[in-house]
């Protein structure tokens, strides 16, 4: 009995995590419960705990008595039968006998053991959720276990299960089991009966500012605050972020050399477009940063109590500035918290507007005419949308839709390395959609223009230097010059 139950704690401790001491003192209520019940009363009823052994031992202290005095009390002990345990004792003494708890009859053991299930229980589950709670609002690591029947995620945590909702999943995520996957703790629960909740989420804006922590040690140590977070879950992010130091680009540190850190970040939300932009306490320039990648001309706020506004952009710029089923400037209303009517420079002078309000249009456009129609007289005719090429794949379309291209001039001049970013865009398909458009339009590979030569100054001495110098020819200091890119979004 000794040598079962020291194994069980041992269990309890290891695989359950439950604490040593705990577990102990949830024995001895349970053994002395049992002697209780037997007995009824457990005033004399030692336990023991053998710290070498790990075993914990159930004693009865029972009073030597004259034979001829014993009467069957459960305290007490007759000479005769206490000689039996120690030769030198007498009546008076008092004798610790050992109890096994195996004798007591069946529904002791069963109330005994049942009270001991609901206890360690118990104590597990607080154990769990006090952790858990703790963890609330931070990101953790699991793995992929299985679906449930209304579509919830399965994550094993180690301890225990954690549910990720269908509602908080994104879209675009397909996971095996075992596979690996980070999760924001959204919230810990602790019913009345039953294990701990811990409900997760992969769309909360939140798991996108533990990632920018994660990926950004500027923001982690706060040298760069995230003013907001909106998102369409699987589709657009933007964030818009400032700095307490004049010499911290906020975008540029968030963004990463060559767009390594935003990209990296994507990778984990499998694609979903980040677009992180500079806020702003200027209501003006934070509408126009952003509605981001598009670029705005100008933006007239209508009515500041109602916090409504328009932002004017080029023809080329509408459907960007409007994004894929105006993702864009939805979430941009969100994140401005203004709503945001996006219009060109034509629609926006046909306008109904009150005398005031068109005084300032006027006012706003003054000087804009000439742009206009020199505007006008390049784009005679509209550009060419991608739908309106016959034979051009509709499912390719809608991939390049998802990056913002609609039409067939955005098409014909992406880069090789914006294809080559594009990873459910195969170069075969991009290809062939070019050997297409040669049908319809000329596409002219514009020759690169010679690079002029660049100088730069030292910045110990002042003195001119060009890139291939590896040592300054004034003072000497040593020189290292990198190419840095800049992504706009």
């Amino acid at each position: 009995m000794s040598s079962e139950l020291s194994e069980a704690i041992r269990n309890l401790v290891n695989e359950r995590g439950i604490s040593k001491d705990v577990v102990i003192e949830t024995v001895k209520d349970v053994l002395l419960a049992a002697y209780k019940r037997k007995y009824g009363t457990s005033d004399n009823a030692v336990v023991e705990f053998n710290e070498e052994t790990d075993s914990v031992d159930l004693y009865a202290i029972k009073e030597i008595v004259d034979d001829e005095d014993f009467d069957g009390m459960h305290d007490e002990i007759s000479l005769s039968d206490a000689r039996e345990f120690e030769p030198n004792c007498d009546v008076g003494d008092k004798l610790q006998i050992s109890i096994n708890p195996q004798t007591f009859d069946r529904i002791s053991v069963q109330s005994a053991k049942q009270k001991a299930r609901q206890e360690l229980r118990e104590i597990q589950n607080n154990t769990i959720y006090a952790e858990y709670k703790a963890k609330e609002g931070e990101m953790i690591i699991g793995y992929y276990q299985r679906e449930s029947e209304r579509g919830d995620m399965i994550i094993d945590l180690g301890k225990i299960e954690g549910i990720l909702p269908k509602a908080f999943q994104s879209p675009r995520e397909t996971y095996k089991k075992n596979d690996k996957i980070k999760c924001y703790v959204f919230r810990v629960e602790k019913p009345e009966r039953g294990n701990p909740r811990v409900e997760l989420s992969r769309t909360h804006p939140e798991f996108v500012r533990k990632l920018f922590e994660l990926e950004v040690p500027e923001i982690y140590d706060h040298s760069i605050e995230i003013h907001k977070i909106v998102r369409e879950p699987g589709y657009r992010t933007k964030i818009a972020v400032y700095s307490h130091r004049n010499d911290l680009d906020p975008v540029g540190a968030c963004v990463g050399l060559k767009g390594i850190r935003v990209q990296t970040i994507m990778r984990e939300m499998e694609g979903e477009r980040i677009d992180v932009l500079r806020y702003d306490t200027n209501p003006i320039e934070y509408i126009k940063n952003s509605l981001s990648p598009a670029e705005v001309k100008k933006v007239l706020v209508v009515d500041e109590a109602k916090r409504t506004a328009i932002a004017v952009v080029d023809d080329s710029q509408l459907s960007l500035a409007i994004g894929k089923q105006g993702i864009n400037v939805r979430l941009a209303n969100k994140l401005v918290d203004w709503i945001i009517d996006v219009k060109t420079v034509d629609q926006y002078r046909e306008m109904d507007f009150d005398s005031d309000t068109r005084e300032r249009i006027d006012a706003l456009f003054n000087g804009e005419q000439q742009y206009i129609e020199e505007y006008e007289e390049e784009y005679e005719e509209q550009e060419l949308l991608l739908e309106d090429i016959e034979g051009f794949k509709a499912e390719l379309i809608e991939k390049l839709h998802y990056y913002d291209i609609y039409t067939v001039e955005e098409f014909v001049n992406l880069s090789d390395g914006e294809i080559d970013s594009f990873e459910d865009i195969a170069r075969d398909e991009v290809d062939e959609a070019l050997k297409l458009l040669s049908e319809y339009v000329d596409i002219v590979e514009e020759e690169p223009a010679e690079e002029e030569e660049v100088e730069f100054a030292c910045p110990e001495c002042g003195a001119t230097l060009t890139p291939e110098m590896t040592q300054c020819p004034s003072c000497g200091v040593g020189l290292s010059f990198e190419e840095v890119e800049v992504d706009e979004e």
